[in-house]
C-alpha cells in the first residue's frame, strides 16, 4: 500500500479491496469515510446488543437509581471492561450519566428512558445502513436502473421504522420473557413456517 494516495488508502481502510488492485470507481473517498463510520454488516455489534441491554436494564429501575458497573455487567451478562466503553457511549450521546464518589454510580436520564432502540444502537454503531447505497446523501449511481435499489430503500426504511419505535422505557415495563416460554415461541414459529411451505 505504499503508492496508494488518500482517497485509496480511506478506501482499503473501509475494507474494500479489490481482486484487480485498482479501486473501484463507484466508491468514492467519502463513502469510503461513511463506510468506515457505519457498521456495513447487516449485524448489530455485540457493544449495540449490550447498550440496548443496559438501557433497558437501566429504565427498570426507579428514577435517580444509580447502579455501579458490576451490577450492571451481572445484570445484563456482559464483560465489566467491555461495558466500560459502551457506557462511556452512552455517556456522550447523554443517554445516561456517570457519577463518581461514594454515591457514584450510573443512572439513566430523561431523555435515555424516552429514547429508541434505534437511537442507543445509533449512540454506539453510528448510522445504521443496509446498504452502500443507501449511505450518502447523493443518490446511487446505478439508484435509477437498479431492480433491487427500491428493495433495501423499503428494507432499509422499515427496520429504520420498528427500531424507532422500540422506546426503551416501554421495553423497561415489559414483564421478562422466561428462557423456556422463548424457546416454545420459537418452536411454533418454526413449525407455522413449515407448514406454510
Amino acid at each position: 500500500m505504499a503508492n496508494t494516495n488518500v482517497r485509496d488508502q480511506l478506501i482499503y481502510s473501509a475494507g474494500v479491496t479489490p481482486a484487480s488492485g485498482s479501486i473501484p470507481k463507484a466508491v468514492t473517498a467519502p463513502q469510503a469515510i461513511e463506510m468506515n463510520k457505519t457498521n456495513s454488516s447487516m449485524q448489530l455489534t455485540r457493544a449495540a446488543d449490550y447498550a440496548v441491554r443496559v438501557m433497558v436494564f437501566l429504565a427498570s429501575l426507579p428514577t435517580r437509581q444509580r447502579v455501579l458497573l458490576h451490577e450492571i455487567a451481572h445484570a445484563t451478562a456482559a464483560p465489566e471492561s467491555f461495558l466500560s466503553k459502551i457506557l462511556q457511549s452512552l455517556a456522550r450521546a447523554n443517554l445516561i450519566v456517570s457519577r463518581r464518589g461514594q454515591a457514584g454510580g450510573f443512572e439513566i436520564l430523561p431523555h435515555g428512558r424516552e429514547a429508541s432502540m434505534r437511537e442507543v444502537i445509533e449512540a454506539i454503531d453510528g448510522p445504521l445502513y443496509l446498504n452502500l447505497c443507501l449511505i450518502s446523501k447523493r443518490s446511487c449511481a446505478r439508484e435509477s436502473w437498479c431492480p433491487a435499489h427500491p428493495v433495501w430503500a423499503r428494507a432499509q426504511q422499515a427496520m429504520l421504522d420498528v427500531l424507532s419505535g422500540a422506546v426503551i422505557a416501554d421495553l423497561a415495563s415489559q414483564p421478562p420473557a422466561s428462557p423456556a416460554s422463548v424457546s416454545i415461541a420459537a418452536a411454533s414459529q418454526a413449525e407455522l413456517k413449515v407448514l406454510g411451505s
